[in-house]
């Protein structure tokens, strides 16, 4: 164990919402490398999605698994989108991303209510993937949806199949993940200082391959060129920005992304 990983006395695996809503409170400031890591990938890929977005503006756009309100908060910040729907299955992460965003909502956003001049419309709805075999109404013929960290927790059909519902024709996918590569040695988890446990939520080590062959299966295509799925490992360079739980994953690829479009 590298000395900048919080010790633990045993392992608990709970269901992901449980785990999530206890993870809530410091899952932005635990030293989470993978979502520092994220945030660096998504300043180029994250505009490639806006041009990508061929449907007359202004856009809503769902933020699936919104967790914190990480990325809800760059789409706040999107002149051509005049609705923000993000959903998580996480009443905990939801009450944080509340918080987060309550700054936006005094900035001009109203929450679950008329959008300001210029400000998009937020709404925040707990939706849980694997419990209902549809998503909200209010979210579904979205322009495009961004969802990022959190296909390690969902089946690949159950995830496509409410993307399909959540995309209009046409409409664009902005997909992020743990890479398989690091999935195979370890997974999600955070280290619950009340207890001194080691809390894992359920996750599956999905490959690039498997997440493509399945996107496809229900019409969803990935990008070519700029927008294509790319790759990540952990290099020595990127340990000061990443912070020091990243070390002992250098040489190994931890993360992966790109954008894929629902067929016409």
């Amino acid at each position: 164990m590298s000395p900048a990983d919080p010790e633990f006395s045993a392992v608990r695996y709970l269901p992901t919402n449980e785990a999530y809503d206890r993870w809530a409170a410091v899952y932005d400031t635990d030293g989470n490398f993978l979502q520092a890591l994220d945030t660096i990938e998504l300043k180029p890929l994250f505009p490639r999605f806006l041009q990508s977005i061929t449907s007359p503006k202004p856009w809503c756009i769902v933020d699936l698994g919104c967790g914190t309100g990480r990325n809800t908060t760059l789409l706040l910040e999107v002149p051509d989108i005049a609705e923000v729907i993000a959903l998580d299955s996480s009443r905990g992460m939801l009450e944080v991303a509340r918080t987060r965003l309550q700054t936006n909502t005094l900035s001009g956003a109203n929450h679950d209510g008329e959008s300001a001049r210029g400000v998009p419309k937020l709404h925040l709805e707990v939706f849980d993937m694997l419990a209902s075999p549809s998503p909200p109404i209010i979210a579904q013929q979205a322009d495009g949806v961004i969802s990022t960290l959190v296909i390690e927790h969902v089946p690949l059909a159950t995830f496509f199949s409410q993307i399909t519902q959540l995309l209009r024709p046409g409409g664009v996918l902005l997909l992020t993940n743990m890479h398989a590569h690091m999935g195979g040695i370890s997974q999600a988890g955070f280290v619950d200082a009340d207890t001194g446990e080691k809390v894992r939520p359920t996750s599956y080590a999905h490959t690039v391959a498997e997440v493509v062959t399945e996107a496809r299966k229900w019409g969803l295509e990935e990008f070519e060129g700029e927008g294509r799925i790319h790759e990540r490992a952990v290099d020595e360079d990127m340990v000061e920005r990443l912070g020091p739980r990243s070390r002992k994953w250098v040489g190994v690829t931890c993360w992966f992304g790109g954008l894929f479009r629902k067929g016409s």
